[in-house]
């Protein structure tokens, strides 16, 4: 970690506090293809990331790369519409500098979503996948270098990085709202090629349900500012297991948008009850 995180941080927390009046609690993150959950906050506070000092731009397709802060059934949230992803060229602490921004600001309670490939035949595209657990397949740790006691303990413990409670109310939620809502195992690879078939079965004998190239990072660092944490993956595609075509990205933003309504409708109701 750079000596200058601790100020950089503070440099970009600052620059977001000045343009809102409250103190979030609540902060989610927006895969692909996910960005209208952006719509439910009303007259939100747009910020882009290039403004944010120290905050890396957004260069993949259909990541807006925008912060919006406003409230919600009278909770402070912060919106981020779009990620930076390890597979952009970044460094594991520009991944995920802008979840030390969301601790800075005061967040306590996020909320990850992504896309994802299915490697269970259970989970279909349009599904909505709870991830109760990860397996870190980058190839690298966000935590690696200088650990600074400010920011977090030197060995967080991801025994339960996925807050068993919030799982169980967003299953209440979607038992309440009819929709289907599974747990499953996320594997973060750090892309961009999508995996092969032979990689595919490898990972779904490791035990992972839905795979990506995200979301991993940003929970260690999480769990290491002493963050409650949700995970929601939406089934965008299946993986080469039982896809016979070559993915594209249209179909991925397709898929997603066909779990719109009942993701919007896990979102609002997270935002109250967590």
């Amino acid at each position: 970690m750079r000596i200058d995180m601790l100020e950089n941080i503070k440099k970009a927390a600052d620059f977001v506090a000045e343009k809102i009046d409250f103190t979030p609690e609540i902060g989610i993150i927006l895969g692909t293809g996910l960005n209208s959950i952006g719509e439910l906050l009303e007259d939100p506070v747009i910020i882009s990331y290039k403004d944010i000092p120290e905050w890396k731009a957004s260069t993949a397709p259909s990541h807006q790369g925008r912060l919006l802060a406003g409230k919600l059934s009278n909770r402070g949230i912060v919106i981020l519409q779009g990620r930076l992803h390890y597979y952009e060229g970044y460094s594991m602490q520009d991944v995920t500098f802008p979840i030390r921004v969301l601790k800075a600001l005061g967040v306590e309670k996020l909320i990850v979503t992504n896309a994802a490939g299915s490697l269970n035949e259970k989970m279909i595209p349009g599904n909505l996948v709870m991830i109760n657990d990860h397996i870190n397949w980058m190839g690298n740790n966000p935590l690696i270098g200088e650990n600074r006691d400010e920011l977090g303990i030197r060995f967080p413990s991801l025994h339960e990085p996925y807050n068993k409670e919030y799982i169980a109310i967003a299953h209440k939620i979607a038992e309440d709202n009819n929709f289907s809502l599974q747990d499953g195992t996320y594997l973060a690879l750090s892309g961009p090629s999508l995996e092969t078939r032979a990689e595919c079965k490898m990972l779904a004998k490791m035990g992972a349900d839905v795979v990506g190239m995200s979301t991993v990072p940003e929970v260690i660092v999480a769990i290491h500012s002493d963050m409650k944490v949700i995970g929601i993956s939406v089934v965008t595609n299946l993986s080469n297991i039982f896809h016979s075509k070559a993915h594209t990205q249209e179909e991925i933003r397709d898929n997603a948008a066909k779990a719109k309504q009942n993701l919007e409708t896990l979102i609002l109701e997270l935002f109250k009850k967590i």
